[in-house]
């Protein structure tokens, strides 16, 4: 019992020896990367007949006039749109492709917004424009009895990896200090500890 309290006394020790941050306003949202089951309207001007709509296989593929498969997802659509570029100038001469997203169904998962731990309806949901860390919690129900609420992290991808927020969501919930109701992001995930006593 003892090593056991020791150990989770380390493990919360070192965890919040890790720097948090204040999120910056209006964080930019990073460049969208193509996924699975993704609809995408590639245009070939001036050339009608090699232009198409095409649905992103389960492989990550699409198929395309001419140069056959290519990889789509995970890339931007304007890094796509040089590749096809690039393979179609062995066929055309200057070929200028656009490739526009018609339909975005991988987004509908990747863009979900979670929040967990001690809640009564822990839940991943759309991500909204505008949403902030108390719409979440209004929408996961309250916090469990034995919730830390301002122990609350916000965990948020970035180009430079994962950040950590600090949320301090009983100072928002019951004083009304929502100096710490930072606006969401897609993929956002919002974990509120226990408390250990």
């Amino acid at each position: 019992m003892k090593n056991t309290f020791l150990l989770l006394l380390f493990t919360l020790v070192s965890a919040c020896s890790a720097p948090l941050e204040i999120p910056e306003p209006g964080i930019a949202v990073s460049e969208y990367k193509i996924g699975i089951d993704d609809q995408l309207f590639i245009n070939v001007w001036k050339n009608p007949d090699i232009s198409l709509n095409a649905l992103v296989r389960p492989d990550g593929m699409i198929s395309v006039p001419l140069i056959g498969d290519i990889q789509a997802a995970s890339l931007s659509s304007e890094v796509l749109a040089e590749n096809i570029t690039k393979a179609l100038s062995k066929y055309i001469r200057t070929p200028e492709v656009t490739v526009i997203l018609t339909a975005s169904q991988s987004a509908n998962y990747l863009n979900r917004l979670r929040i967990t731990g001690a809640i009564n309806a822990p839940q991943s949901r759309p991500y909204q424009r505008g949403m902030t860390v108390l719409d979440l919690v209004l929408e996961a129900g309250s916090l469990t009895d034995f919730a830390d609420g301002d122990a609350t992290i916000l965990y948020r991808k970035t180009a430079d990896g994962i950040k950590r927020y600090s949320i301090q969501l009983d100072q928002i919930i019951k004083k009304g200090d929502i100096s710490t109701n930072y606006e969401l992001q897609p993929a956002d995930i919002l974990i509120i500890p226990e408390s250990l006593f």
